[in-house]
């Protein structure tokens, strides 16, 4: 079915646990289950501060692993469906566990205190400095400088109320403009933009199915719909139509160095799960929307960009495409895992992408394995084989 894939069906008993999860690889070699046995969770045990940290979701907790190495440094038990995101600091990740938002002190692997309560935590967003929470069971929209995140305590910051509780998303712009979506819990439609006083400036309810968002070179944003895209640039709404009736962009990821976004895109609304082969790039200079058939299917873990913003979109071949987002082509396929099919329940492990600089973060749940792979060379840097599959990766971003 086609399910909004970041709505959050979180189960479990959220814990006070202090410690922290957060994910990222790199360098040469091979790493072994060996010392990933050996970093269990102790008490009283005090955390070696861990370099560019990595965070793995397992079943039942969350791993931590060093980002050069891929050694696992702290495994952390913390029950329920739990999903991560980079806080956008170099030290923070967030975790969104049954309860609402959590922060946790990744380099550290202990939990901060700092929580943003709520029912169905959902997007976190980073741009401009900014860290924007939307808490879909509220309608609720936080946003704080990452940078406060090293007090300790939690950030003053600004706060939103949607008129209705949605799935939704939020993304402050460098001027202090606030683009949120709107909808209920049955429909959601558009998107309107609030001035740094929270006055509503701009409205588009031309977006059907809203979700997801990205930006990109010059601050274009963008929000995908059920029939195509709606990007925001300088102060203006621009609809860019799909090609088919039903084209839903629901996943985008963007880049600083790139003004071409890339989306996936689906065409059949009655379908229980569609795999699609094709991606979408849009150009937020033209708002031209170009279709490009990859030949094997991916799913929405499979999206990310390059340091040079090119387009990456690992497939279910097991191979991370490397796309040039200008034209399209495909310059380099550089296998990484094994074959794979996307599962029918979204929130079951599938291989996943977390791209951090020059080097693209694959897990491999089938065989409980991490691998580290540098994007320009396609070389394969390291492997680790951790004691559980793992179902999502992160890592904190800032400083890279």
């Amino acid at each position: 079915m086609n399910k909004p894939i970041r709505t959050r069906a979180l189960t479990g008993t959220a814990l006070t646990l202090a410690v922290s999860v957060v994910l990222t690889a790199c360098g040469g070699g091979d790493g072994s289950s060996g010392d990933a046995e050996a970093a269990k969770e102790s008490p009283g045990a005090k955390a070696v501060a861990v370099k560019d940290p990595l965070v793995a979701t397992f079943d039942g907790g969350l791993y931590v692993l060093d980002g050069e190495s891929l050694k696992l440094a702290r495994t952390i038990e913390l029950p329920g469906f739990n999903r991560v995101n980079p806080a956008g600091d170099e030290d923070h990740v967030v975790v969104s566990t049954d309860a609402g938002f959590r922060v946790l002190n990744a380099a550290e692997q202990a939990f901060t205190g700092i929580e943003y309560e709520g029912a169905k935590p959902g997007h976190v967003v980073r741009h401009a400095g900014r860290t924007v929470l939307f808490t879909d069971g509220t309608g609720e929209v936080n946003v704080f400088d990452p940078a406060d995140l090293a007090s300790g305590r939690k950030p003053e910051g600004r706060t939103y109320a949607s008129a209705e509780a949605h799935h939704g998303v939020a993304i402050e712009l460098s001027n202090g403009e606030l683009l949120s979506t709107l909808g209920t819990e049955e429909k959601r439609t558009g998107a309107l933009v609030l001035d740094k006083d929270n006055k509503e400036i701009e409205r588009n309810e031309n977006c059907p199915g809203v979700h997801g968002e990205a930006a990109a070179k010059g601050e274009a944003v963008a929000v995908g719909c059920e029939d195509g895209v709606l990007i925001y640039k300088d102060g203006e709404f621009t609809k860019v139509d799909a090609p088919d009736d039903y084209g839903r962009i629901g996943n985008q990821a963007g880049s600083d160095a790139s003004p071409v976004l890339l989306g996936d895109y689906k065409t059949d609304p009655d379908a229980e799960l569609e795999r699609p082969t094709r991606i979408s790039l849009i150009d937020t200079r033209t708002g031209k929307l170009r279709l490009v058939d990859l030949g094997t299917s991916y799913s929405f873990r499979s999206l990310g960009r390059g340091p040079h913003g090119e387009a990456l979109v690992l497939g279910t071949n097991g191979t991370l495409h490397v796309i040039d987002p200008e034209t399209g082509k495909t310059e380099k396929k550089i296998p990484v895992v094994g074959e794979w099919q996307e599962p029918l329940d979204w929130q079951q492990p599938r291989p996943t992408l977390f791209v951090r600089d020059h080097t693209a973060y694959v897990s491999e749940p089938g065989k409980r394995a991490l691998h580290a792979v540098d994007i320009e060379s396609g070389e394969k840097l390291r492997s680790v084989t951790l004691p559980k599959s793992t179902n999502e990766l992160s890592g904190v971003t800032a400083g890279h």
